[in-house]
């Protein structure tokens, strides 16, 4: 982006949105951070460190994205404002107005005030569930299998029109499931325990909802940002659909793990299978094109847990 124009991050104060922002202000590029919940911008730091600013804006009101683009030169926007699965389910009607609507002001204020590239947090779950032994690539079909990854889907479908339509450089990353230390998800908490806990001084259980054998894609949410931010500023895009680096973890590789790292830790699994998503992907079109490495999840793990017993 160039120094007279700003970043947009919609769901900036989100997981990823959060290490975007952060990631994007620590380069000095300036960012302006969208969040529909005001309670989640009390006493940001994020506010205060960088180049900037964190605006309350409900994307599916498109007079208030209007402002946002009215105030600030938009260069860029990094997409990942959504409804999550479990509350899409919960709440279908605002999913789609979030999710789909909301996405398509995003890319009507892109076109009518010349933003030249958007970048799409899309997901692994528009591929559905895959046989065991499948390597998902960007080729395979996409077959989503609930209404979050309908709309994921959508919306790649919308970006694509404008592409062709408008000339707006529109990319979608689809991105795994992502660990790391501040998900605050009340459905999959297991996916900052595993970081926040290697500390532990009293025993304590973290509950994993898979069996044993298997599979899952995890990326840590450090390196899906810098995914995002390659994409935002690369001078050239060859694709317009990209998988996300990640790694194929066996869940009881996982377990094993994470209590060997700390052993006050108990990782108790279930019984489930690791449904609606691929277990095996390649994502050498982004490693090739980029020339980018993310850290193996055992290594971010052996790392969080150094800084907390240094």
């Amino acid at each position: 982006m160039n120094e007279e124009s700003a970043v947009l991050v919609a769901g900036g104060r989100g997981f990823i949105g959060r290490a975007v922002t952060e990631l994007l202000r620590r380069s000095g590029d300036s960012v302006v951070s969208l969040d529909r919940n005001a309670d989640h911008l009390a006493g940001s730091a994020a506010a205060t460190r960088g180049p900037g600013c964190d605006v309350v804006c409900d994307i599916t009101d498109v007079a208030e994205v209007q402002r946002v683009f009215e105030a600030t030169r938009i260069g860029g926007i990094i997409h990942l404002a959504a409804i999550l699965p479990t509350a899409a389910r919960r709440e279908p009607l605002r999913a789609t107005q979030v999710n789909v609507e909301g996405s398509l002001n995003l890319l009507e204020m892109a076109r009518r005030f010349g933003v030249r590239r958007m970048i799409f947090g899309s997901s692994l779950s528009v591929y559905g569930t895959r046989p065991r032994d499948q390597v998902v690539s960007e080729e395979d079909r996409a077959a989503p299998e609930d209404l979050y990854g309908a709309a994921k889907l959508y919306v790649e479908r919308l970006g694509e029109a404008y592409r062709e339509r408008h000339d707006l450089e529109f990319v979608s990353l689809r991105i795994g499931r992502v660990v790391g230390s501040g998900a605050h998800s009340a459905t999959s908490a297991w996916r900052s325990q595993i970081f926040e806990l290697l500390g532990a001084s009293q025993p304590i259980e973290i509950a994993l909802p898979y069996v044993g054998p298997e599979r899952v894609l995890l990326v840590h949410v450090d390196d899906v940002a810098r995914v995002l931010v390659t994409l935002l500023q690369a001078t050239r895009l060859n694709h317009a659909v990209y998988n996300a680096p990640c790694e194929s973890v066996i869940v009881g590789d996982l377990k094993h793990e994470v209590e060997g790292l700390n052993p006050n830790l108990r990782v108790k699994l279930g019984k489930e299978d690791a449904v609606g998503n691929p277990r095996l992907l390649d994502c050498s079109r982004f490693q090739r094109e980029f020339g980018f490495q993310t850290a193996a999840i055992a290594e971010q793990l052996r790392k969080a847990a150094g800084k907390m017993t240094s």
